[in-house]
């Protein structure tokens, strides 16, 4: 029984000491020479940052909104009575009363950016034609009437001016240097609910050749505009404004994400041009043309070749003085190609009346050049 008595005595000792190093080890780490584990904490996400812009457009949005106005304009017209009121006997019997023509007061809503610190806002010319009375109303709640100082329908550019204290004047962008691609917010008032963002990306540049306009270079965009956006700013993500609204492709009145803008760069200089003259000045031939195709030119029994195809002269017009003629093909405008009717209309438009040009046209198998001296375009429609 002694050996047992001995082993148990052996075993018990054993197993305590076990016990309390292990105690030891697991409350004080640190008199065995080891420090404690860190704990491990789970695998973060990593977040990416964005290199092509920032995440949210508010600050943009901030920076434009407050220089984009509101345009009432009031027209007032005359309604013509019916024919029935005008007979001699229907006005024997009820007088000449109803006979009277009627004015009647028409509203149109629209959207305008104020571009100076002298109150100069750019709008639509649709917006504000035939007014006869324009208020303008800021964001922060004021009505300040405004005056027409110019419009331009050629290319659909009207400027007013408005007085008023600490206008919040735009910043404008470089138009020229968007891409298709990039982000835009169109700011207006839409169907008179008032001020609306719209967000989406320049679809094309340079879009011409859509009948809105005589002169046109519209940025396409798919942000949502609707009436009462014209006139109103197309804004890039820095909050530049690089268009004014003016049109979108649809046949129910809404928008189909086919939006197009006028660049700020074209409607700036016309801007410059009627805070000057008073009118946009734009050189002149006195023609009317149309693009040669390689079917127009088959059914002319004519060799084709890129030019515009004159199809009228003035007579006494600066084209018809250097005698150019219906038929000749032209081919180049200051010993530059000319690739299409819109070419041509923007190189002519550009030099100053009174000015040579030459013109470069395709003439019985051969090419000849005349100096046409430049005229004013007059305010009706035609080259």
């Amino acid at each position: 029984m002694k050996w047992y008595r001995a082993f148990t005595f052996l075993f018990t000792s054993v197993a305590t000491g076990l016990a309390a190093a292990f105690l030891v080890l697991l409350l004080r780490p640190d008199l065995a020479g080891r420090t404690p584990a860190e704990p491990v904490e789970p695998a973060r996400p990593q977040l990416l940052e964005r290199q092509g812009g920032p995440v949210s457009y508010a600050d943009a949005v901030q920076r434009a909104s407050p220089s984009v106005v509101n345009v009432f304009a009031t027209k007032v017209t005359r309604e013509k009575p019916p024919a029935l009121f005008e007979d001699p006997l229907f006005k024997r019997f009820f007088g000449d009363q109803l006979s009277r023509p009627r004015t009647k007061r028409e509203n149109s809503l629209g959207s305008g950016v104020i571009v100076d610190s002298n109150g100069y806002v750019l709008t639509n010319n649709h917006v504000i034609d035939g007014a006869s009375e324009i208020q303008v109303v800021l964001g922060d709640g004021r009505s300040l009437p405004a005056r027409i100082v110019g419009s331009d329908p050629e290319t659909d550019v009207a400027l007013l001016q408005t007085g008023g204290s600490q206008l919040p004047v735009a910043t404008l962008g470089a138009s020229d240097q968007m891409q298709v691609g990039d982000v835009v917010m169109a700011i207006g008032n839409p169907f008179g609910v008032g001020q609306t963002v719209t967000m989406g990306i320049v679809s094309a540049t340079g879009r011409n050749q859509l009948g809105i306009t005589d002169f046109e270079n519209f940025i396409q965009t798919d942000a949502a505009i609707n009436p009462g956006n014209s006139g109103g700013a197309l804004i890039n993500a820095l909050g530049e404004v690089i268009g004014i609204n003016t049109a979108i492709f649809s046949q129910s009145g809404g928008s189909n994400g086919i939006g197009f803008a006028i660049p700020i760069q074209l409607a700036s200089e016309v801007m410059n041009q009627l805070i000057g003259h008073g009118r946009v000045i734009r050189g002149w031939l006195g023609i009317t043309g149309q693009n040669l195709t390689p079917t127009l030119a088959e059914s002319l029994g004519i060799e084709y070749r890129a030019g515009v195809l004159v199809s009228g002269v003035l007579e006494k017009g600066p084209a018809g003085q250097a005698e150019l003629k219906p038929g000749d093909l032209i081919v180049k405008i200051d010993r530059r190609p000319v690739g299409g009717s819109p070419q041509m209309l923007k190189a002519i438009a550009g030099k100053a009346p009174g000015s040579p040009l030459t013109v470069t046209v395709f003439r019985d198998g051969a090419e000849q050049d005349r100096v046409v001296i430049v005229g004013e375009r007059p305010a009706a429609s035609g080259r």
